[in-house]
């Protein structure tokens, strides 16, 4: 019998594995707004960009090479690499745009500016892959996007 809670590991939270990686990544966010607000002073922000970018890279080979996950990625379809490419494309545009706001503004405002995302990605899930979220879950989202528009305002 299943009583929920954490188990195997995975971060399983009554059966919802994802929720133990979502929040990994939130933790990962925070810390990434941190770092770079730190490494980017007195560098061009295009460019320390460039090097985070590498450094995704190289990590990322190393992990798959060191955990067996590597296949060859010319066998994907390419309705894979279209989407993937799509995402590639607006994750380094979203990353430039994200380095340069660091740059001029405090971490402080412009990460929960950058988290409009989700209320962005509710929406756009809503209109382009039929997502349904349910009246209490719009209410939340709603409430993200008064709480950036707080956190935004002039003090």
């Amino acid at each position: 019998v299943r009583t929920g809670g954490v188990r195997g590991g995975a971060g399983m939270i009554d059966g919802q594995g994802w929720f133990f990686w979502a929040l990994s990544s939130a933790v990962f966010a925070a810390l990434t707004a941190i770092f770079a607000k730190v490494g980017i002073r007195g560098v061009d922000s295009d460019l320390a960009t460039l090097v985070r970018t590498v450094i995704i890279v190289a990590v990322l080979a190393a992990f798959l090479g060191l955990t067996g996950k590597w296949s060859n990625p010319f066998v994907l379809p390419g309705r894979t690499w279209l989407f993937l490419g799509l995402s590639a494309l607006a994750t380094g545009a979203s990353w430039v745009c994200y380095f340069r706001a660091l740059q001029l503004g405090e971490a402080s405002k412009v990460a929960p500016v950058d988290k409009l995302s989700l209320v962005l990605v509710a929406i756009f899930a809503f209109t382009f892959l039929g997502e349904r979220p349910a009246s209490r879950e719009w209410f939340g989202i709603a409430l993200v996007a008064t709480g950036v528009v707080v956190l935004a305002l002039k003090r």
